[in-house]
């Protein structure tokens, strides 16, 4: 009954205050994007399965294969550039979470077409509590919610904590990231076999690894990645 009122009430909402496109203000779809605009979205047109890079031939990079990652398989549709890293910004950092939409939806239509077996909860990144106060919200938690509603999934978004402050990860040297991250977060309650990590960028994947790291320590057999978008 909920989701037939959410529907119908959806339907109305749109009729009364049609959606306009965040990039051009042309009539949008669900994504709030219209259908130019979405189409011209920075794609990876083919990635490496476990850290998300683009590659030119389908399968697993020379890096993944020299040294795999601690994650074992790794999503990311959308390039970190142009409209995507716009959407971002305005979305992580200015409080505009209509702006995510047209970053999850991307998401989805990747892990159906991937057709893999789907992990038993999404479990997004979490932020510190200090950082929530100062921005009111998780933008990862935020990207999550309409990915577990509509695969049927669980979210979990209490079962991680960080449980120090450390610095913006985008403000250091690559080198330095798996340093800033290490022991910065705990495992609350026993984690499901498989799970998938949502965040919204995937950078060196320093963060995504130390996570991985502790939830294989406190059980879970399989970590995936799942972010909206991939620096490259």
């Amino acid at each position: 009954m909920r989701m037939e009122w959410n529907r119908a009430f959806g339907s109305i909402t749109d009729w009364l205050l049609p959606r306009r496109c965040l990039l051009c203000d042309a009539p949008a779809g669900g994504d709030n994007l219209c259908p130019a605009c979405s189409a011209e979205l920075p794609r990876v047109p083919l990635a490496c399965p476990h850290c998300a890079l683009p590659v030119v031939t389908p399968g697993v990079c020379p890096a993944c294969l020299r040294q795999p990652p601690p994650f074992d398989a790794a999503l990311a549709p959308l390039e970190y550039s142009g409209a995507a890293r716009y959407l971002l910004t305005q979305f992580k950092f200015h409080g505009r979470l209509s702006h995510g939409m047209p970053l999850a939806w991307p998401l989805l239509a990747s892990v159906r077409e991937r057709g893999d077996r789907l992990p038993e909860a999404l479990l997004p990144v979490p932020v510190h509590a200090r950082r929530l106060r100062e921005r009111g919200y998780n933008q990862a938690l935020e990207l999550a919610r309409p990915l577990a509603r509509v695969l049927g999934l669980p979210l979990l978004p209490h079962s991680l904590r960080r449980i120090r402050v450390t610095s913006p990860q985008m403000n250091l040297p690559e080198a330095a990231r798996a340093a800033n991250v290490r022991g910065a977060f705990a495992v609350l309650q026993p984690p499901p076999a498989h799970v998938a990590l949502v965040d919204d960028v995937l950078t060196t994947g320093a963060t995504a690894g130390e996570l991985a790291r502790v939830l294989k320590a406190a059980g879970c057999a399989r970590v995936e990645v799942w972010c909206a978008c991939r620096a490259v």
